[in-house]
């Protein structure tokens, strides 16, 4: 039997006990490896041979003895990892228009806020079909602890079709992805389209992995 004991603190972090490597004979206890000091300990009057020789391969009980103590990384990255796991939180996404400084134009942006974890993906599509140069913020943290993210595309304020935000992160598990578009009003008030001052209520479409 090899591994380590460790005891997890209040705040989810783990603190090192012991480690160990056992093994048995013939269904008793044989021997085992003392990291401290790296000495063998014979649990059974057959093991006093064994722990001589064991006891004087210095090399591979340091190799042994660090082996072991790796038990706590790896104990403490998977600790961590279902922590990360049970906390993770959907994004928050809305989609908003304002006039570009070309008044034939529109920017349309996707913003994605409140999710965990950190890695996430956004795209704006026009029926959809990705549209290229999309400029983004990068992912950026909020005070709590989350992420948000925003992209945006300059679009013809003129242009008949679809538009949507197709965002993917790991907290969404459903497979059905939720939808509402943001279509172009093309009725005009005071030279500029309808579609600057009204905010349809939109949705990012969800894709769930």
């Amino acid at each position: 039997i090899t591994g380590c004991e460790l005891e997890k603190l209040p705040d989810g972090t783990v603190k090192s006990l012991t480690v160990f490597d056992e093994y048995g004979f013939d269904g008793e206890d044989f021997i085992a490896f003392n990291s401290d000091p790296q000495q063998w300990i014979d649990k059974n009057p057959k093991a006093e041979e064994t722990k001589r020789e064991w006891d004087q391969q210095t090399e591979r009980n340091q190799f042994l003895q660090h082996y072991l103590q790796t038990c706590m990384h790896w104990i403490s990255t998977f600790n961590n990892t279902k922590k990360s796991i049970q906390n993770q939180a959907p994004p928050d996404v809305h989609v908003f228009v304002k006039k570009a400084p070309d008044q034939s134009k529109l920017v349309l942006s996707c913003l994605a806020t409140g999710f965990y974890p950190r890695d996430i993906e956004m795209n704006i599509r026009l029926d959809e079909t990705v549209l290229e140069k999309q400029t983004s913020s990068g992912i950026r943290p909020n005070a709590d602890g989350s992420f948000q993210m925003r992209s945006s595309v300059k679009i013809d304020a003129n242009h008949k079709g679809s538009y949507d935000c197709l965002v993917i992160h790991s907290s969404l598990t459903q497979t059905r992805p939720v939808l509402t578009v943001w279509t172009i009003n093309h009725q005009t008030f005071n030279g500029i389209a309808a579609a600057l001052v009204i905010f349809l209520p939109v949705i990012g479409c969800c894709i769930y992995q």
